[in-house]
């Protein structure tokens, strides 16, 4: 009999997931946000995401024999909540709530998990649910997709979990050991996040912005030094300034902030104007290169030793979204190869749980040579969502829709492709994208006035043929990256020839594509090759401002209908819109 393993992720609150495990084999994963078209799901369970994985794998609720969860309880002597009511004294209902109440949110959650689980049929009495504290699912799921032999250095960089969100450790033989934690409110990821809130962005969403344009700005023009220090082992984040609770929070609107009134004396009122502007831009610039080099302060004395031993790091959690810190990663003296989990947000927290509980039961892991790993459809079912669209969208089958592809995208179009299983993950890998020629000096501003509508300094990622050699953009031996998970420098032919995917600072975050992790995709930038000469095409995902990226082809038709879009490669259909006159 078949031993499954189904991990869950969402008890933060935000980006539920599924992932399930079949004998040490991940047969599907997929985020609940792309079930329901909503961004990070905040507020929602796995539910659909959960039912999509027991759909994929064939089988009935009541076959799952292990549920797998990112967050777990922690004991009152654990100094992790000590800490917290000690650094929240002057919130005493935070700091009493952590002593004597402090597994009050997974308590919520595992009550939450019965009726969860009553829904899919999954019986709550018989199934073992095992939690696993939620750094170590976020390291394991950078080490167990692909596991190395020996020791793998681990670096968890997390805005919070239960208490802990800086992990520092390392995986042998299938076991993960702690080296050092740090636990809110002492938490890098939230000091870059209370300055996100202040720059004027969203939390989750905006960190994206303000690590874009913090190469714009001076990051020596103003310090920011003040907002956390990290000496003799021990790391502070000043809580008067940022990762502030109650009578410290900066109200405004009814609404309270991550930061204090105080932050706000110290740098000047909360951004209203353009980020481009004096002083936001700096403040950027000031606070990405402060959480860079704390981080590499951090790792080089936890991890160092091990680094120099073995040549490896591991980096896992939602901090390491961070393409720019992920490069000054890359570039550590004796870091020779660098692990980016691309599911390092919270909902690959759902692969990692599971995983953790597979590999301690003795299971051996199967690698995974993609993360291509949710829903997929059918012609039959393509054509079904093209005739019941509103829209009516014209179609023909393709003998060879990469070949066609290829032909328009050396012709200077734009094209929406929907091929194969989703992706897992923030990034699209070329399956659910929108693609065009790299090389064409229009290709952003045409992306943005037919899709995106992104602010102009904002630069486009770059999918690349991995066996082109004259497309290597990296200063590095070779590119490296299959993930786009790291910021690159870009070599001087590469910014000639490609400058709409190349940031103000000479990088690029580009995926290497190979045929062994993506073979169709592959297949489109063969052919594509052939035609242009080189193998780069510009890859965003297949969505719009605000929304999830497509999952389904109905969905893939309304992004394409709702933009201004000329071609829609939908499996093995060519989709266009019906002429004007002719539409209803």
């Amino acid at each position: 009999m078949a031993i499954y393993t189904l991990g869950l992720a969402g008890a933060v609150g935000h980006d539920p997931a599924a992932a399930l495990y079949r004998d040490g084999e991940l047969v599907a994963a997929v985020e609940e946000e792309r079930l329901i078209r909503r961004r990070h799901a905040n507020g929602e369970s796995a539910h659909l995401a959960a039912r999509h994985c027991l759909q994929a794998a064939g089988i009935r609720g009541q076959d799952v024999n292990r549920v797998a969860i990112p967050f777990a309880p922690i004991n009152l002597f654990n100094k992790a909540r000590w800490h917290y009511a000690y650094r929240h004294w002057y919130a005493p209902d935070r700091a009493i709530d952590s002593v004597l109440n402090g597994n009050r949110r997974y308590r919520r959650y595992r009550h939450e998990l019965g009726e969860f689980l009553d829904k899919l049929h999954i019986p709550s009495e018989s199934v073992e649910i095992i939690p696993v504290q939620h750094q170590l699912a976020h390291a394991a799921s950078a080490v167990f997709l692909d596991e190395q032999r020996g020791k793998t250095p681990l670096f968890c960089i997390d805005s919070k979990g239960e208490y802990s969100n800086l992990f520092f450790g390392y995986s042998e033989g299938g076991k993960i050991t702690r080296i050092k934690e740090f636990y809110n409110p002492d938490s890098l990821s939230g000091m870059y996040a209370a300055l996100t809130d202040y720059l004027g962005f969203e939390v989750l969403d905006g960190e994206f912005k303000v690590m874009g344009i913090a190469p714009f700005g001076d990051p020596e023009k103003y310090d920011l030094s003040s907002l956390a220090r990290f000496g003799e082992r021990r790391f502070k984040v000043n809580n008067h300034l940022v990762g502030t609770v109650g009578i410290r929070r900066y109200k405004a609107k009814n609404k309270g902030h991550y930061f204090s009134k105080q932050l706000v004396e110290l740098l000047g009122p909360r951004r209203v104007g353009n980020l481009t502007d004096d002083p936001y831009v700096h403040y950027a610039a000031a606070i990405q290169k402060l959480y860079e080099d704390l981080a590499l302060e951090m790792i080089e004395t936890f991890l160092g030793e091990h680094i120099a031993q073995t040549g490896r790091l591991a980096v896992a959690g939602t901090g390491s979204m961070n393409i720019r810190l992920n490069r000054r990663l890359a570039e550590m003296p004796g870091v020779d190869h660098l692990l980016v989990t691309p599911a390092c947000a919270d909902s690959g927290t759902a692969i990692g749980a599971a995983a953790y509980v597979a590999r301690a039961d003795g299971e051996t892991l199967t690698p995974k040579a993609n993360l291509f790993l949710g829903p997929q459809y059918t012609r039959r079912q393509c054509e079904l969502a093209c005739t019941g669209h509103r829209e009516k969208p014209q179609f023909e089958v393709l003998e060879n829709p990469h070949q066609r592809a290829a032909e328009l995208l050396a012709a200077g179009e734009v094209i929406a492709w929907f091929r194969g299983r989703m992706e897992f993950g923030s990034r699209a890998l070329g399956n659910r994208s929108i693609l065009a020629d790299a090389s064409r000096e229009d290709v952003a501003a045409k992306l943005n006035r037919q899709v995106k509508f992104r602010e102009t300094w904002r630069p486009y990622s770059a999918s690349v043929l991995a066996e082109d050699p004259t497309q290597r953009c990296a200063e590095f031996p070779e590119l490296v990256d299959e993930y786009m998970c790291v910021s690159t420098p870009a070599n001087d032919e590469f910014k000639r020839r490609f400058g709409a995917v190349v940031h103000v600072d000479g990088t690029v975050r580009a995926q290497r594509v190979t045929e062994a992790r993506c073979p169709d995709f592959y297949a489109l930038l063969s052919e594509f090759k052939q035609r242009s000469g080189h193998g780069v095409v510009v890859n965003t995902a297949l969505n719009r401002p605000g929304e999830a990226m497509a999952c389904t082809p109905e969905e893939a038709l309304n992004v394409f209908m709702g933009t201004d879009l000329n071609y829609l490669i939908l499996g093995d259909l060519l989709v266009t819109k019906r002429p004007e006159s002719e539409a209803w």
